[in-house]
């Protein structure tokens, strides 16, 4: 497997990522305007990440924010909150969560491994549908982005946790044949399970979900995976009453944040 290293040597070569444009929050209805889909996911007593509306009852996040990192276990539905386009104090929508499923063969325990990105997909029920009209849930799309295809993220991060901030190019530095996709994005604590939009005919679709961020001196690298028919397959086992991971207990504590660091 080549090491995360030479994806290192990829960013530096392609020009075109000289072109990322730079975060820019959304504070206002306006700017925020056509994503509201977008929230705020609480784990109450435990932190924060980003997650997706893709149906009126459907949020699609990182598996990894569903378990304590302190002791590997699961966190419960009942801690589980979705703000609907969070934004200064005020969200479009609030619901609790009732069902969770993530995708089989996520080890949490190991942590932010490249073999555990592909893996790192869960999507929520709500316990009430959100049938508001200005929010519209995004499609989650199969397509596999390709090398320098121009990408977008959503997120919210430890340092602006009020309100969500767009990146509105970012680029594909490689789709890895484990299952990993690599990105230019900015990302930073808190951005763990946001939407990786790619443009289509009928408007922004999600091609991937943040997991990780590798760390390079200034050069911001994301880490996602390749969708494929994993969060059709997850949906149909919430459909079904399965999980892909039933058993709260823990799976090991983690010791270090979603992050990996990579020498420069």
């Amino acid at each position: 497997m080549r090491s995360l290293t030479l994806v290192l040597a990829l960013l530096a070569a392609m020009p075109a990522l000289a072109q990322d444009s730079r975060l820019r929050a959304l504070q206002t209805g306006d700017e925020s305007r056509g994503l509201e889909a977008v929230g705020r996911l609480d784990m109450v007593g435990f932190g924060f990440c980003t997650g997706t509306l893709i149906a009126p009852d459907r949020v699609l996040t990182a598996a990894h924010c569903l378990f304590d990192r302190r002791t590997g276990q699961r966190i419960g539905e009942e801690h589980l909150v979705f703000l609907a386009g969070w934004r200064t104090g005020r969200a479009e929508a609030i619901r609790g969560v009732r069902r969770s499923v993530i995708f089989p063969g996520f080890d949490f325990a190991a942590g932010a491994a490249l073999g555990n990105v592909p893996s790192d997909i869960a999507v929520l029920e709500l316990d009430r549908p959100i049938r508001t009209t200005g929010i519209r849930p995004f499609a989650v799309s199969d397509l596999l982005p390709e090398r320098g295809d121009q990408v977008a993220v959503v997120s919210y991060a430890h340092d602006r946790a009020e309100a969500p901030s767009i990146q509105q190019r970012c680029h594909v530095i490689e789709q890895r044949r484990d299952g990993v996709s690599v990105f230019s994005c900015d990302i930073d604590f808190g951005s763990s399970g946001s939407p990786v939009f790619m443009a289509s005919p009928s408007g922004l679709e999600i091609v991937s979900v943040i997991s990780a961020r590798a760390e390079t001196g200034d050069r911001p690298i994301a880490l996602g995976m390749r969708l494929g028919g994993r969060v059709a397959a997850l949906q149909a086992a919430l459909d079904q009453g399965v999980s892909g991971v039933s058993s709260r207990l823990p799976q090991g504590a983690r010791t270090t944040a979603r992050f990996v660091r990579v020498a420069p």
